[in-house]
């Protein structure tokens, strides 16, 4: 009841519900409309949409990767050890690309698994779709390309290269989002923040990048982690020889980068390898995106035994990994040491 002596006008109540009403729709009209559709498709995924949205999601990522590190504003901590007794860290930057990343993909598609490697209890304003795709995306891959929702995991890597990015060697650091159907990479979208490119590809249907005009296989120029080259420098001399290069790099994304022909408008240049490999333990979502990319290049990542790599499931890969395109994939897997790295 109003208060004595106060009449409420209805025009006037009407006039607020109104209002009420548009401030709503203007809130969640996105997300409304990404849900109907999705609604209406019932539990299919158009795989062109998904890639499209994971290109979209892996920039958002980086332009808050990018405003966080120029901002030097990282407040890093450590969030564990690794296997090899590092720290593993995580900074503002990892965080608020998570929230655009995840937030972006799981309102869009609510109904397909998504795994990030960061986890984060913030609560932000619901992410809508913008329903751009790329121009090139359009030119190359045509729509219907559907699948149900429960055949796929989007694995979001929100920065990659942490320890580098810290350091300020941007170069390293790359956003990324793979699709896997049925365990299999087949969207891989690799984002480089501080260069302003983006490299994608869906497998059997095209790609922005291509492999190089030549490789060399003797010896190879090998990328490994600098994080632990130790380890793997024994390793990669006992299988190539004490002459091969080996190119000491940050992030997975950015070793199968140096695989594929990049443009050469960077400011500084993706360095060029033959081979990626890593002996040690690896979580999926550093390197689904990089093997989704490589596959539909004709390439390979496989584990040190030449392994298929399932991307469902837990997370961790123990099986390390050797990662080519171009070459003669089994060829380089034969000239590894029988025993495994852990004899080096």
């Amino acid at each position: 009841m109003a208060p004595m002596g106060v009449r409420l006008s209805p025009l006037g109540v009407a006039v607020f519900c109104l209002l009420g009403v548009g401030v709503i729709y203007h809130l969640y009209a996105g997300v409304i409309s990404n849900r109907w559709a999705a609604f209406r498709k019932g539990d299919k995924v158009d795989l062109r949409d998904l890639l499209a949205v994971s290109v979209e999601a892996a920039v958002l990522g980086g332009l808050e990767v990018k405003k966080t590190r120029n901002g030097d504003n990282l407040e890093e901590k450590s969030k564990g050890k690794t296997r090899e007794g590092a720290d593993e860290l995580l900074t503002t930057g990892d965080l608020r690309s998570h929230r655009k990343m995840f937030n972006l993909i799981s309102s869009t598609f609510p109904d397909v698994t998504v795994i990030s490697e960061e986890h984060d209890n913030t609560v932000e304003e619901a992410a809508s779709w913008s329903r751009n795709i790329p121009a090139d995306i359009l030119d190359k891959i045509k729509g219907g390309k559907d699948v149900s929702a429960e055949r796929v995991t989007v694995w979001i890597d929100p920065l990659d290269a942490t320890q580098e990015y810290t350091e300020n060697l941007v170069k390293f650091v790359t956003t990324m989002v793979c699709v896997a159907v049925d365990g299999k990479p087949v969207i891989g979208v690799i984002h480089q923040p501080f260069a302003d490119f983006t490299a994608w590809a869906f497998v059997g249907q095209g790609s922005n990048v291509s492999p190089r005009a030549s490789y060399s296989v003797s010896p190879p120029k090998t990328i490994v982690s600098r994080s632990h080259s130790g380890q793997v420098r024994s390793f990669v001399q006992d299988a190539f020889g004490n002459s091969t290069t080996i190119i000491e790099a940050g992030g997975a994304g950015y070793k199968v980068l140096s695989l594929v022909s990049m443009p050469s408008s960077a400011k500084e240049p993706v360095d060029e390898a033959d081979v990626y490999i890593h002996v040690t333990f690896i979580k999926k979502w550093d390197i689904c995106a990089g093997a989704a990319l490589l596959n539909a290049l004709g390439g390979h990542m496989t584990t040190l035994k030449g392994e298929d790599i399932d991307y469902s499931g837990a997370a961790l890969n123990k099986g390390g990994l050797v990662a080519s395109v171009g070459v003669d994939h089994k060829a380089l897997l034969e000239r590894l040491p029988k025993g495994g790295p852990e004899q080096h």
